[in-house]
């Protein structure tokens, strides 16, 4: 898709958003099924299911897809299409780009080994390597541009409310 393109798809959905701004705001969700007695999860996405499961560094095989990967994962697939987009809306070339996602974390905390180990990333690194003629400067643009218009990379960046419930459901399989 070509900046023109890109341009036609967005041009409506923006002027939408300016006059009714409640239609730009979405509901995703994601949901999944416990595997009872196994540690894994089935999560069901738009592009199949994926089996979640602990991590090798907490007793896991090694076999399932382990959520700390996953959560990597979404913030490489969104900053990468951010920066293509951006690239694109800003007429910049890219012949070939990869991202790459880091993170940093300490497997006592979330084994209760050590409660003074916070639980979860201590740190997240993101890089791009990007084939381009485009100057530094424009470089630089499109980094800022990424990281301001990436939601995943804002939402780690600056939390979100986030909050937990459980309730009581009758026999297996009923949905809340």
């Amino acid at each position: 898709m070509n900046a023109d393109e890109l341009k036609a798809r967005q041009t409506p959905l923006k002027e939408s958003y300016r006059k009714e701004p409640q239609r730009a705001r979405w509901t995703l969700n994601a949901s999944g099924t416990m595997d009872v007695g196994q540690q894994t999860c089935r999560i069901e996405t738009g592009h199949g299911r994926v089996l979640a499961g602990l991590h090798p560094a907490t007793g896991g095989t090694g076999d399932d897809a382990c959520s700390g990967d996953m959560l990597l994962e979404a913030l490489a697939a969104c900053a990468g299409v951010t920066l293509s987009t951006v690239a694109t809306a800003m007429g910049i070339v890219l012949r070939s780009a990869r991202v790459f996602v880091e993170g940093e974390l300490d497997f006592r905390g979330t084994l209760g080994i050590d409660k003074s180990v916070p639980i979860g990333f201590s740190e997240i690194r993101v890089r791009f390597a990007v084939d381009s003629d485009a100057d530094e400067a424009s470089l630089v643009t499109l980094l800022k541009l990424t990281e301001r218009y990436c939601v995943i990379f804002q939402t780690l960046r600056q939390p979100s409310q986030l909050s937990a419930g459980i309730e009581r459901v009758d026999g297996p399989g009923r949905s809340p």
